[in-house]
């Protein structure tokens, strides 16, 4: 099998932004439904607690985890450009020092999940019933952390190529065998959350190892030589200037949501259950959304490196257009069928109750978040990571959690907890436009006075 390759600097632009986005979609669908998957089982299989205990470790997962996953971003945005200059040689370094890196950074996971998941647990205030099984599932989760890194790393690199097909090709092989894992080990051996932990590590150990034996057959830029395996100090040192702010940006929304999810904790074991189940559907809204910024990092990130300004312009509205169809017609879809959706988690009236009202405050305006991560996709392409780092943090992180320690406090409902989420959207989404603007426009101007020179 050989890479396919999209041209995202020459010809029409929105049918080719589609066929890119599409697989990525789908990609990031199948890694949510290793995650669904575990959630349904369990929640059918192993009881509500255990649904609870699952269903709740996410927040605390992606705070874990987002530092490390986010620096891919940087492997991204320094191919893409890479590609877009011509740089074969530069494009190389980038798979192998990517390669070292992501290994290193999954080790390090291991250690972290192992000895950080109980103490983080009690910090967000897990109750008894569920503490112990959520940091069961936790601990082995984090096992798998070497080839998640090193999946989404060298899955951003061959996004950065033009593509999308092969990653999601992996991630279907393996997401059959993670849900037919879960049916073995949960329902016929009675392993409950170790059951489905250990198929979620199986599972992303498959679709590594496909990805890393797909790239070792390649020829060109692309190749993935053993020996050569290490790490260029001057592109690492390029792919953590962009991919550090996205990280810590990552952690930090992480942070906020583990704080949102100890105030959830705070309503019981049904409202958890709720919750959970709602954030799993969520998940897919999101994901969504989210794979069309990253269409928007890799097709800005490619022009900007051939010096294609209008190109660039066009990328960016034409991406935003695409998100808020996506974000408006499924957000609204997931609430308009909460119920049902819901059912396929848990059959708990209090749970299904809980869970459409999240699905409400979230879903209904999602395409917010949608624009808001679009506009960051198109400041990551151009080189800049560390002006979305501190809008996001400030416009959306620290509103979160001032008006969890305000407004909530005073009046402590779901409705005034979930609001925080599209007033958080908005405000940010605002922000990062204007600094879009600037970047742009400072961009051009620099282009047309070296020209003059």
């Amino acid at each position: 099998m050989k890479t396919q390759k999209l041209d995202m600097t020459h010809g029409p632009l929105l049918g080719k932004l589609i066929i890119f986005t599409i697989p990525i979609i789908l990609s990031g669908v199948l890694q949510l439904l290793f995650n669904a998957a575990d959630v349904i089982v369990v929640g059918r299989f192993a009881g509500e607690a255990s649904l609870a205990a699952v269903g709740s470790t996410n927040s605390l997962i992606n705070l874990m985890t987002n530092l490390f996953i986010g620096m891919s971003v940087g492997a991204n945005v320094c191919a893409a450009q890479f590609y877009g200059a011509g740089q074969n040689e530069d494009v190389k370094k980038t798979v192998h020092t990517s390669t070292a890196f992501s290994i290193i950074c999954g080790v390090i996971l291991i250690f972290i999940g192992l000895f950080g998941a109980r103490p983080m647990l009690e910090l967000m205030g897990s109750p008894v019933e569920v503490i112990d099984l959520a940091a069961l599932y936790v601990r082995i989760y984090f096992m798998a952390m070497p080839a998640v890194m090193l999946y989404n790393f060298l899955a951003a690199i061959l996004r950065a190529s033009g593509d999308t097909s092969h990653p999601l090709m992996f991630l279907t092989i393996a997401g059959v065998i993670n849900v037919l894992f879960n049916l073995l080990l949960v329902i016929v051996f009675k392993m409950g959350v170790a059951g489905v932990a250990i198929a979620t590590v199986t599972s992303n150990y498959i679709s590594c190892g496909l990805l890393v034996g797909f790239l070792m057959r390649q020829e060109g830029c692309l190749k993935l030589e053993l020996p050569q395996i290490s790490i260029d100090k001057r592109i690492l040192k390029r792919i953590i200037k962009i991919g550090l702010p996205a990280g810590i940006q990552g952690t930090v929304f992480s942070l906020s949501n583990v704080v949102i999810q100890s105030a959830i904790n705070s309503f019981g074991t049904a409202v958890i259950a709720g919750s959970s189940a709602a954030g799993s559907i969520e998940g897919f809204v999101y994901i969504s959304m989210n794979s069309v910024s990253q269409t928007t990092v890799t097709f800005v990130g490619q022009n900007y490196g051939a010096g294609n300004e209008k190109r660039v312009k066009k990328v960016i509205f034409e991406t935003l257009g695409i998100v808020i169809v996506v974000g408006l017609v499924m957000g609204n879809l997931a609430y308009g069928f909460a119920p049902q959706l819901l059912g396929i988690y848990t059959d708990s009236a209090d749970a299904i109750a809980a869970g459409t009202l999240r699905l409400f405050w979230v879903c209904c305006f999602y395409a917010l978040c949608g624009i808001m991560d679009t506009l960051t996709g198109g400041l990551r392409g151009l080189g800049h990571s560390t002006v979305p780092m501190i809008v996001s943090l400030l416009g959306a992180c620290a509103t979160r959690l001032l008006w969890i320690a305000t407004f909530f406090q005073i009046h402590h409902t779901q409705d005034v907890l979930f609001f925080s989420y599209p007033g958080s959207w908005l405000l940010t989404l605002s922000v990062h436009s204007i600094c879009l603007v600037i970047v742009y426009r400072t961009w051009v101007a620099r282009k047309q006075s070296e020209v003059r020179i």
